[in-house]
């Protein structure tokens, strides 16, 4: 059996930047094996497979080369863009608002028509923070940085819109770009939760028009060691901006990640704080670049 994966570039309008995904538009035939070992044959970050729903409109599952994952942001843009250029998106007209089934929950999408191609632009769940406890000092080594390094006045805390990450405030851009992160040895800095991501960033941004630069360091089981582009750990940034740095701030917040690996690419945030929780959307659009046969074995 052969299975049919889609190379797509999230969070960018040309191929070769912004986060690749893979993305399986017929995923019906594949059982949980074979979508770990199409995951695994693609080597992105996150593969997704499309699936049909009893719940939603449709369902998506996210593979990393190395497990499941309950929701991934650019596998999501990737998968809806696919869905848009085959004709396969469920509804008519747009903008078309959409429920998908996650392992995170029902969450809407909405797609819009634009100029360049369609638009994606999807809700997480509500925004969590959880407390840091952990050596700020060993948080700075497995990152390669000096404790010195770490904003002063800034919170490292951990945020979750569907998947754990340590959001870690940076003093500059320059400490940003020379970080060389030790992932082997996060979870033994990780204590509370040693399979989360660290999602370093800064204020300042290398494109005036950003609000805020950003890098994603996977976890060790995730069997990647960057995450070019995030959506997930942007929302989740999206909302530390709102909670510690600026409470009044327009939307959207313009995100700006992956100029270290090559792969520049732009997260749009919409924020907002309804009755203590933190609402968010991420948005962005995307390209295809390849089609990728995976063989399965038999049985």
């Amino acid at each position: 059996m052969i299975a049919r994966a889609l190379h797509f570039d999230a969070f960018a309008a040309r191929p070769g930047m912004g986060n690749p995904a893979g993305v399986v538009l017929d995923a019906k035939p594949l059982n949980e094996a074979a979508m770990q070992t199409v995951a695994r044959a693609v080597g992105f970050n996150e593969t997704a497979f499309v699936l049909p729903s009893t719940k939603a409109d449709l369902r998506l599952r996210y593979f990393t080369p190395g497990h499941e994952v309950d929701l991934c942001g650019h596998a999501t843009i990737g998968s809806f863009v696919a869905l848009y250029q085959h004709g396969l998106l469920p509804g008519a007209g747009f903008p078309r608002r959409l429920i998908m089934e996650t392992g995170a929950g029902l969450l809407p999408v909405t797609v819009e028509d634009g100029e360049a191609g369609p638009i994606v632009i999807m809700a997480q769940a509500p925004a969590r923070f959880g407390s840091f406890n952990g050596s700020r000092a060993a948080l700075a080594c497995v990152l390669g940085i000096g404790e010195d390094d770490l904003h002063p006045d800034l919170p490292v805390l951990y945020g979750s819109t569907g998947l754990w990450t340590l959001v870690v405030p940076i003093r500059t851009l320059d400490v940003i770009r020379r970080m060389k992160p030790l992932t082997a040895e996060f979870p033994s800095v990780l204590l509370e939760r040693p399979g989360a991501s660290i999602h370093p960033f800064c204020l300042e941004t290398t494109d005036p028009s950003a609000h805020l630069h950003a890098r994603h360091f996977s976890s060790p089981r995730s069997g990647t060691v960057e995450d070019p582009v995030t959506g997930t750990a942007s929302g989740v940034l999206g909302a530390y901006c709102l909670e510690f740095i600026r409470p009044a701030a327009e939307m959207p917040l313009v995100v700006e990640q992956g100029q270290e690996v090559g792969r520049d690419g732009r997260v749009w945030v919409w924020v907002e704080k309804r009755e203590g929780e933190y609402d968010v959307r991420v948005g962005g659009t995307g390209c295809f670049v390849r089609e990728m046969a995976v063989d399965l074995p038999h049985g």
